[in-house]
């Protein structure tokens, strides 16, 4: 399993554990991981949250009267190493 996406399985986990719904969904290039957040999540349990997705690339919160709140995450993954990226008659 890619490093990244190890990261996003442990974020998503420990969402989880603090009793948060995740869902995750695997990109191109990232993952992202979202989650439902209840409007009666105690402050303790907020900070909590907030330690887990300061570890993510970026994260943030989408609030909506009709739709509550959506907590979200994104891990990058990593870009493959390629040749000479400069192109043809660049190189040293």
């Amino acid at each position: 399993m890619p490093a990244s996406e190890a990261r996003a399985e442990n974020l998503a986990a420990r969402l989880s554990a603090l009793g948060l719904t995740t869902r995750m969904e695997r990109r191109a290039t990232y993952t992202s991981i979202e989650a439902e957040v209840p409007e009666a999540l105690p402050a303790e349990t907020w900070r909590a949250v907030l330690e887990v997705v300061a570890e993510a690339d970026r994260f943030g919160l989408l609030a909506s009267s009709l739709t509550g709140r959506t907590l979200w995450a994104v891990v990058g993954k990593a870009v493959p190493a390629t040749g000479d990226v400069r192109g043809p008659g660049h190189q040293r």
